[in-house]
């Protein structure tokens, strides 16, 4: 987050205080740099100059309409796994044929849907749902494009809650089973056979699962080649991971590189490259900025009790997911520094931010959860009926409210006595 600094002593991301932030916009609040998102998109993009490509933005990792909108200008593409993902970028302006449609449930609404506004692919997970897009098709007298999701069987290292790519994950399709599928597939009169995808994980640090999926995915290609599928686009899929404390993480253009030559090996030249990054283009743009409302000290236990809590940031709470937490101002002289336990309002026990942080807080001190611009208000919830906060998308000299903070009408909307 090199956007995010200190100046004379207060934290400013780009050249906007923290605390006047937090005054206009209240808190908790989420903050995106949308000149970081720009930045990480044009990376990938720039990676694949040269070759016929498409990276299509994981919607999962952060639906903001803004943020969405941003990227649609810049020629993106995305990633989708629900109906309600598709309005979305239908609505930030997206060309439907630049979607691609992920996701182990799709229902009969969503692929009917789909196959109205004209999208780039589905990402097929199973054989029950290849037949019900051949039915939804044959019934709307369309031509269903589809990609197999290929499950590569492959070890991603990283969390169980986040690994995609082994044989007892549910997504995919088994890897064993993955070429009869395609033939069947190409029997079938509405549908027309596009790609082959494969996902393996999220916070991925090492290359090595990228390239042992690749071999197997390529190996596959040739495998269908010989039998007279000719794949014409090959979807990598996402996973990248960041810096959330000090990891190293994998640069897109090093990646794409290694997959560029193994691409070559393959006599894969003329195949169109696809990359559904989510995590990698917006974590590190956003922060959650929140205030602490006590300081609570009891026997060798010190807590900086917030107004943000597992209803607004729950990766912490859903796997100890650790993310760097700064104070809006810098030590004091004479404060004393304690290992506290961030916790928020909601009652439960998981309602934590960060543990055993060295800091000096007060009460009324502002907090900054750095890197939360992924999977934070996406998997947000009204928990304890709290309203869900406000969003702000800032650049070097503006900021400006995406997301409205909800009111407590509108928890009950659409409840009746």
């Amino acid at each position: 987050m090199n956007f995010l600094h200190y100046q004379k002593g207060k934290l400013f991301a780009h050249q906007h205080s923290i605390t006047e932030l937090a005054q206009q916009y209240g808190t908790p609040l989420y903050v995106y740099s949308r000149d970081y998102i720009e930045q990480q998109w044009l990376e990938f993009d720039h990676a694949l100059k040269g070759r016929k490509h498409l990276i299509c933005y994981a919607i999962k990792a952060n639906s903001n309409l803004a943020i969405l909108n941003t990227l649609a200008k810049l020629g993106s593409g995305f990633d989708i796994v629900s109906q309600g993902e598709l309005e979305r970028v239908l609505k930030a302006g997206a060309d439907p044929k630049k979607v691609v449609f992920s996701g182990v449930a799709k229902s009969e609404a969503e692929i009917e849907r789909a196959l109205e506004v004209g999208i780039k692919c589905f990402n097929v997970e199973s054989e029950p749902e290849l037949e019900r897009i051949q039915s939804i098709a044959q019934r709307l007298n369309k031509i269903a494009p589809i990609s197999l999701r290929v499950n590569p069987d492959v070890d991603a290292k990283t969390h169980p809650y986040i690994s995609t790519g082994l044989r007892n994950n549910k997504f995919g399709i088994s890897y064993q089973l993955a070429r009869a599928v395609y033939q069947k597939a190409r029997e079938l009169s509405h549908i027309e056979i596009f790609g082959i995808d494969c996902h393996i994980g999220s916070q991925l640090t090492d290359i090595s699962p990228f390239l042992d999926a690749a071999d197997r995915i390529l190996t596959l290609v040739n495998q269908l080649k010989n039998d007279g599928i000719i794949i014409k686009h090959i979807d990598f899929g996402g996973g990248l991971g960041v810096c959330y404390d000090n990891e190293t993480p994998i640069k897109s253009s090093d990646l794409v590189n290694e997959l560029i030559k193994k691409l070559a090996a393959y006599d894969c030249d003329d195949v169109e490259i696809l990359f559904e990054p989510g995590r990698s283009i917006v974590a590190n743009s956003g922060m959650l900025i929140t205030r602490v409302e006590y300081v609570k000290h009891q026997d060798d236990n010190h807590f900086a009790i917030v107004d943000a809590g597992m209803n607004d940031l729950i990766r912490p709470a859903l796997y100890e997911a650790w993310m760097r937490i700064l104070p809006e101002q810098e030590d004091k002289p004479g404060q004393t520094i304690y290992p506290y336990s961030i916790v928020g309002p909601i009652c439960e026990s998981s309602d934590f931010l960060g543990k055993d942080r060295e800091l000096a807080v007060e009460q009324g001190d502002l907090l900054v959860v750095c890197s939360a611009g992924a999977y934070g208000f996406t998997m947000a919830s009204n928990y304890n009926s709290k309203p869900k906060v406000a969003e702000v998308l800032i650049d070097e000299t503006s900021h400006r409210l995406v997301r409205k903070r909800e009111t407590f009408e509108m928890l009950w909307q659409g409840e009746t006595i």
